[in-house]
């Protein structure tokens, strides 16, 4: 056991140490999943991105890549160049990628942001009305793993 540890065990208590460890734990395990739920959220806008037109560049030297962590991060930004309208998305995380995208792209992004939108709510009610449909009791008892059967 390191010296840290030890210190934390004499200074808190056993039981004590023990529940900080595990609420530490806990709270890892939390951010991880909230990490990996962003990073789901980040490649589906990155293929309604792709879908809609908007260009993707990689970037591919150290300069680029520290220019695109200095951006702002997973969000589309509005940009004038040579009196024009870009919109941009950065993702220094996964792709370490740079998505670019005019008027008519980001208008189609919309678009498609939408569609996706109302298939998923409808997804979700679909998936709601089967799990209300389900007579449960019609099909006799279920223990807390499931129907009861000869392996139990």
């Amino acid at each position: 056991m390191s010296k840290s540890i030890r210190d934390t065990f004499s200074i808190l208590g056993f039981k004590d140490a023990v529940v900080a460890m595990a609420v530490a734990m806990g709270l890892g395990l939390a951010l991880s999943g909230c990490a990996a739920l962003q990073n789901q959220k980040a490649i589906e806008t990155e293929r309604l991105l792709a879908a809609s037109g908007f260009q993707m560049r990689s970037a591919d030297t150290p300069q680029k890549l520290d220019h695109l962590k200095s951006m702002t991060q997973r969000k589309l930004v509005l940009h004038q160049h040579e009196g024009k309208i870009y919109y941009v998305y950065a993702d220094a995380t996964s792709c370490q990628c740079l998505y670019v995208g005019n008027e008519k792209a980001y208008g189609r992004y919309q678009e498609y942001a939408l569609q996706k939108n109302i298939a998923d709510e409808q997804r979700r009610a679909a998936e709601m009305n089967e799990n209300a449909s389900m007579n449960w009791g019609l099909w006799g008892p279920w223990g807390p793993w499931g129907p009861a059967g000869p392996w139990e």
